[in-house]
């Protein structure tokens, strides 16, 4: 068959183009009748089903990404009792109120579509969500899944690993807190130096002022050219010595 009557997945979501290939397909069978016949209806029960499935992936990315807009979309929700002017909304009464509805949209994009790549984003607003909701369990298991589900390459792995600190902080568990920053700053490198000023920041908090001043001190050799390296220095200046 011509390399025109190959589908791509934007193919796949465009009906014309869809229509167009499936014409494409046929006209070629009807021209090559004979060796259809010879190859057997295997082969053409193969090609019909790589197209179906090909179509239903491409169907499903294509909810799944309008699933993960509307779950955007309550992320960066407005709050105002009332619509807003020239602003697109949605509009929730309070934050406690766009939180919630970002956890119904990310339970909806994960049950609906587990697998796909907004599903890992909809793990982290619901972890997110829940964190800001005081609900300190289930956010951890948002970010626990999260990193479960993917890889040390995965670009906001960070993310999920800053909220789990977050996490052991708000439940007053310091020690966990440190070995939190430790890990984003280990896994992923790039966030080291603002693991550094927040591990330092809860050493103090934990009555350990020594251990955070020798965090602080060796910062900029660490992580030269971050731009954390004022913030760094002034809060050493402000422990004294």
């Amino acid at each position: 068959m011509s390399k025109t009557a190959e589908l791509t997945r934007k193919d796949m979501k465009e009906p014309d183009r869809f229509q167009q290939v499936a014409t494409q397909a046929m006209g070629w069978i009807g021209v090559h009748r004979q060796q259809a016949v010879v190859g057997g209806l295997a082969a053409l029960a193969i090609a019909v089903g790589v197209v179906a499935a090909l179509a239903i992936q491409a169907s499903r990315a294509e909810r799944a990404g309008a699933e993960g807009s509307t779950l955007l979309s309550a992320v960066g929700g407005e709050i105002s009792p009332v619509p807003l002017p020239g602003v697109p909304g949605p509009f929730y009464p309070s934050e406690e109120a766009r939180q919630k509805a970002v956890v119904v949209d990310a339970d909806r994009l994960l049950a609906d579509y587990p697998a796909s790549g907004p599903a890992k984003l909809a793990l982290l607003a619901k972890g997110d969500a829940h964190y800001r909701l005081g609900d300190l369990d289930a956010a951890a298991q948002a970010y626990d899944r999260y990193l479960a589900e993917t890889d040390g390459k995965d670009s906001l792995r960070f993310g999920a690993l800053e909220g789990l600190a977050l996490v052991a902080e708000a439940r007053n568990d310091l020690e966990g807190a440190v070995r939190g920053w430790e890990r984003l700053g280990k896994e992923v490198p790039a966030f080291a130096d603002r693991a550094d000023l927040e591990g330092a920041r809860v050493l103090v908090r934990s009555g350990k002022p020594d251990e955070a001043r020798k965090l602080l001190e060796g910062f900029s050799e660490r992580h030269p050219g971050s731009y954390l390296t004022v913030e760094a220095s002034r809060k050493l200046g402000a422990m004294g010595k």
